[in-house]
């Protein structure tokens, strides 16, 4: 089959795409991947084809501040968010649209699949079935359809219990369709009818899950807030790691077992000052002689890390999780979902601080599942991360809940099932076919409904 994928020009992003990549190839299957220019090597280095987006789209997202600059003075929050998703997310759907169009023409693809935040497959989702091939979309964050107890997403809120946090939520939920989701649902609606298509009649989040053919959410259920579950969504676990991608550091042999070990990042996305966390979680252990501390700066020079650096530090500019991961007794993060997820999958307990993109969401569901702290702030103190690592290490509960959720991601199939999934959507559409189509048609609608009853006021 030939298979078109489509990945927001961000690093968390790719990574679960790429994964998904390698396997399909590795399965005998054509892929053409269109991202932006800065990624091509790695994507290139599975085997697949790759084409750029057009200039508008073609962002180099490791640091949004580059594509909204505003960001930089922007502190977390509804206005945060609200900047972030017009300037990143909403202005590219034209030029994202178009490259998929141009890459389509010459590369006649069984399905695309794409991430939760490529809102350029809108236009054909929204355009005739019959026009365009299936759609296939990954979560690669949170399951950001709307809630059954109407909080909004990337706040933070873990499930409501009772029906003053039901009201209490409803209240921020307003709120935030004030000065969010109806902002950036008019910014949209702009661009979609500048492109001659109907604008969306549910939020912008729900609608690439109610709209998908198919949408892949790439966890275990334990690891996601309670709510009924749209019927695109199957849980898949998380896409196994390509092996081999980054040496073993020199000091690899020092991760004898003799001490444990605390391993800590900030992802590529947020790692623009590494004060946030690294810094002071390398402070926070400096004294802790049974502890070796592994930093990883996730691309960018390890000298980026300020100093001093502790005896029992050891850094690196990358890292293989696929060797690291094993070895790690408590993950300190600022709540990437991919790394979250593959920790999860090793069974490593999680300290977590982060509040930006959907971090403060991803922290509340470690928090709610068990398997770590979350610290619930963008900039923790040295004492209190201190406390978190030492709890965590010394309370047997953070492993065991770790455990349990590795042991669900093991019963998953996940290689198999992505296959699976993918070579049935991309069936060619005989009689039956047609009809599973159809069938598909229909949940969506039915979907679309549903989410309106839910979210009535909100159009973002």
């Amino acid at each position: 089959m030939k298979i078109l994928i489509v990945s927001t020009p961000a690093t968390g992003h790719l990574n679960p795409l790429l994964a998904i990549g390698h396997l399909l190839i590795a399965e005998g299957h054509e892929i053409a991947f269109l991202s932006g220019s800065v990624l091509r090597d790695r994507i290139e280095g599975i085997g697949a084809r790759f084409h750029a987006f057009p200039a508008d789209a073609d962002f180099d997202l490791r640091d949004f501040d580059t594509v909204a600059p505003e960001l930089k003075t922007t502190p977390p929050g509804p206005e945060w968010l609200r900047i972030g998703m017009e300037r990143v997310f909403v202005d590219s759907v034209p030029a994202q649209h178009q490259g998929m169009q141009q890459v389509l023409q010459t590369f006649p693809a069984d399905a695309v699949i794409g991430d939760d935040m490529l809102f350029g497959v809108l236009p054909m989702l929204l355009g005739p079935r019959s026009k365009r091939p299936p759609i296939l979309l990954c979560g690669t964050s949170i399951l950001h359809c709307c809630r059954d107890d109407g909080a909004p997403n990337f706040v933070g809120l873990p499930p409501a219990t009772t029906q003053a946090q039901r009201e209490e939520y409803a209240a921020i939920y307003q709120e935030h369709d004030r000065m969010i989701y109806q902002p950036v649902a008019n910014r949209l609606n702009r661009t979609l009818e500048k492109m001659g298509i109907e604008p969306l009649s549910m939020t912008l989040l729900d609608s690439v899950v109610y709209l998908a053919d198919t949408y892949l959410q790439l966890t275990v259920p334990s690891f996601e807030f309670p709510r009924d579950i749209p019927r695109s969504v199957h849980f898949v676990g998380t896409p196994p790691i390509i092996p081999n991608q980054v040496s073993l550091p020199s000091w690899a042999r020092e991760l004898d077992g003799s001490r444990k070990i605390v391993l800590v990042t900030q992802g590529t996305a947020a790692n623009h000052n590494f004060g946030l966390l690294i810094a002071p979680t390398l402070q926070a252990l400096a004294d802790e002689p049974d502890l070796l501390v592994v930093a990883t700066a996730g691309g960018r020079p390890i000298e980026a890390i300020p100093g001093p650096i502790p005896g029992n530090a050891r850094l690196a500019q990358y890292l293989p999780f696929e060797w690291i991961l094993p070895k790690a007794d408590v993950f300190v993060t600022n709540g990437g979902y991919g790394s979250v997820n593959q920790a999860m999958s090793f069974g490593v307990p999680l300290v977590t601080a982060g509040l930006t993109e959907d971090k403060a969401d991803v922290n509340a569901r470690v928090a709610w599942s068990g398997v770590g702290i979350d610290l619930a702030t963008n900039e923790p103190a040295p004492q209190p991360l201190r406390d978190a690592v030492r709890t965590v290490l010394d309370t047997p509960n953070y492993r065991s809940r770790a455990s349990l959720m590795a042991a669900e991601f093991d019963a998953m199939e996940t290689r198999s099932e992505i296959v699976r999934i993918v070579s049935e959507i991309a069936r060619p559409a005989t009689e039956s076919g047609s009809r599973q189509i159809e069938m598909a048609v229909k949940r969506n609608q039915r979907g679309t409904r549903r989410a309106q009853r839910l979210a009535p006021n909100s159009r973002a």
